[in-house]
């Protein structure tokens, strides 16, 4: 009886202890609600749409995967992480996930990463109110694989009163729209350039003096900006053209001050959402990134007409549709590689925000043959890599 008696204490107080630890969605948004509000007025995600990511993707701070990383939104590590990392089993056994060193660094990490990547970019342009729009918009990005992701966010936000927490930071919140910035407008009758690309081929030459070309206002697509030498500071451009450098980087789509790495188009205000003209055909080299640059166009909607993430390699002679409703079809292929008649393999160069899965779905293989043919032992990738793709 005594025995008996141990043992139901000892049960009595193991349950007790493992309620205390477990916390509830409320005890999880009480404790994180001003981080996402925080974050929200920093970078522009809603706060509601932060805490119901944040409810779902650690069970309410009861994961096991937050406990040990700190890690609040399941992000995994990516090939441009370089901090510590834990592996967790997710889709895959002992996958890689970042770690933080506190829940402040996870959702600070969370904004960046969502603002940071061009396939969220469209997320952006949506109502910082409109919780729906951005719970089915993380969806049609590829957040998550779970079809009810959307519906999830949403009843999560719904139930918890998480709204309250996007009102309460809308006032101060940073509105990423298009009708910002346009006290930066530049007085047109200061322009002595003709009104496109081609007309001003004779400025592109790189013998040309950083002086000559960063002085020369012209017109791209009916948005002014200068041609500029490689190496040329950001700041630099900036500072000469009275522009706040923080404005400067969002014409340009750039996350980051620093030296240009080649020479290009550097808008002084915001670029078109379209072009005059339908297509711009590829001349091989180039970047998805320089053609919206060398069309005056914003990438983001760029990549909508397109049907594309922004990471896709160019092949020389593929039309890039600069209006919406032009390409006949999502399954349209415009980004085979170019085929070498006598290459015995294909290769294809690792991008940012690349893994192995996103490789292996582009050429229709599988991930265990892309480790077979490239001889990994990981899944890892990194940038810049090239991988055998065909045999």
């Amino acid at each position: 009886m005594k025995k008996l008696i141990i043992v139901t204490i000892f049960i009595s107080t193991a349950i007790m202890a493992l309620a205390q630890e477990t916390i509830t969605p409320e005890q999880y948004v009480a404790q994180y609600k001003n981080l996402a509000i925080r974050e929200m007025r920093r970078m522009g995600v809603p706060a509601a749409i932060t805490l119901a990511q944040g409810i779902l993707e650690t069970e309410s701070g009861n994961s096991d995967l937050v406990k040990k990383s700190n890690n609040h939104f399941g992000i995994k590590c990516k090939n441009t992480w370089t901090a510590a990392t834990v592996t967790h089993d997710d889709d895959a056994l002992g996958e890689c996930f970042r770690s933080y060193n506190s829940a402040e660094d996870s959702y600070r990490d969370h904004s960046n990463f969502l603002k940071g990547s061009l396939r969220y970019g469209f997320l952006f342009r949506y109502d910082v109110k409109d919780y729906k729009a951005w719970a089915y918009g993380l969806k049609k990005a590829g957040y998550a694989t779970n079809p009810q992701y959307p519906s999830i966010l949403i009843k999560h936000i719904e139930q918890y009163d998480l709204q309250q927490y996007t009102l309460m930071g809308a006032d101060e919140t940073l509105q990423f729209d298009d009708s910002l910035n346009e006290d930066d407008k530049i007085n047109k009758s200061l322009i002595s350039s003709a009104n496109n690309p081609s007309s001003s081929q004779d400025i592109k030459n790189d013998s040309a003096t950083e002086t000559d070309v960063s002085n020369n206002l012209l017109t791209v697509n009916g948005s002014t900006c200068v041609y500029v030498r490689k190496g040329t500071s950001l700041l630099a451009i900036a500072t000469k053209n009275n522009i706040a450098l923080s404005k400067l980087l969002g014409y340009n789509e750039l996350l980051e001050d620093g030296l240009l790495v080649k020479s290009q188009y550097v808008f002084l205000e915001k670029k078109s959402k379209t072009s005059d003209k339908d297509f711009y055909t590829a001349k091989g080299g180039e970047s998805l990134y320089d053609i919206a640059q060398q069309c005056g166009i914003q990438m983001q909607y760029m990549l909508d007409y397109n049907h594309l993430w922004g990471n896709e390699d160019i092949a020389t002679g593929v039309k890039i549709y600069l209006k919406p409703g032009l390409i006949p079809s999502k399954k349209e292929i415009i980004l085979a590689p170019v085929q070498e008649p006598f290459a015995t393999t294909k290769l294809h160069t690792v991008q940012v925000n690349e893994g192995l899965y996103t490789i292996a779905r582009k050429y229709n293989v599988t991930v265990q043959e892309l480790k077979q043919w490239n001889k990994l032992s990981t899944n890892t990738v990194n940038v810049g890599q090239q991988l055998i793709v065909s045999k």
